[in-house]
């Protein structure tokens, strides 16, 4: 998914989904949204939205003028989700390969899990503790080749790597136990979040 379409763009489809949005709206959710992993500038998001405009999965409307406003302000664009753009990201949900459970990309498809269906949440969910329990494996296998040659500062970085990566395998050991046992069904598509794409 982001190797394709870019972990920024599943964002913004994913919170157009929801509502439409100013730029500067649209920055503070996104950092509120991504903020444990990238803060986002004004330098890499209007890039982003002129390539989602060109794709066709995005339009602009200028809001008309309100009561009250400073004459000569500009008015803010407000972005919207269009048929492309919603079609779109319908397909990003969909995925279930390797690439959503990367560090990249997992937390974003976490984030929108309520728009992915049952089977593809459980699929992303089993295929991340996998990828961690391979993770452990090799953190285990690298503190026993190197306890006698590494000083005790290393050999608590090591632990403390592998302590986070068990704590998150035991987290995602429970979302799927209650993915098996009581699996909800995605949020349906709100019509009023989106509009026509121009032709």
């Amino acid at each position: 998914m982001a190797k394709r379409t870019g972990v920024l763009e599943v964002a913004v489809l994913g919170l157009l989904h929801e509502s439409p949005m100013h730029g500067y709206e649209l920055r503070k959710r996104l950092n509120t949204l991504l903020g444990t992993f990238r803060a986002i500038s004004y330098g890499s998001l209007y890039p982003c939205l002129k390539g989602m405009l060109r794709a066709g999965w995005i339009a602009e409307e200028e809001p008309a003028e309100t009561e009250g406003a400073r004459p000569g302000k500009r008015a803010k664009i407000v972005y919207k989700l269009t048929a492309d753009g919603k079609e779109h990201f319908a397909e990003l949900m969909a995925a279930s390969g390797p690439e959503e459970w990367d560090d990249d990309n997992f937390g974003v498809r976490f984030a929108f899990f309520s728009r992915t269906d049952a089977a593809v949440r459980l699929r992303i969910l089993e295929g991340r503790r996998g990828r961690l329990e391979e993770r452990m494996d090799g953190f285990r296998n690298a503190a026993a080749r190197t306890a006698e040659r590494v000083d005790s500062y290393t050999l608590e970085l090591q632990r403390h790597g592998l302590e986070s990566v068990a704590r998150e395998v035991r987290w995602l050991t429970e979302l799927i136990d209650t993915e098996r046992a009581n699996p909800r069904p995605a949020v349906p598509p709100t019509p009023s979040t989106t509009t026509e794409n121009p032709k």
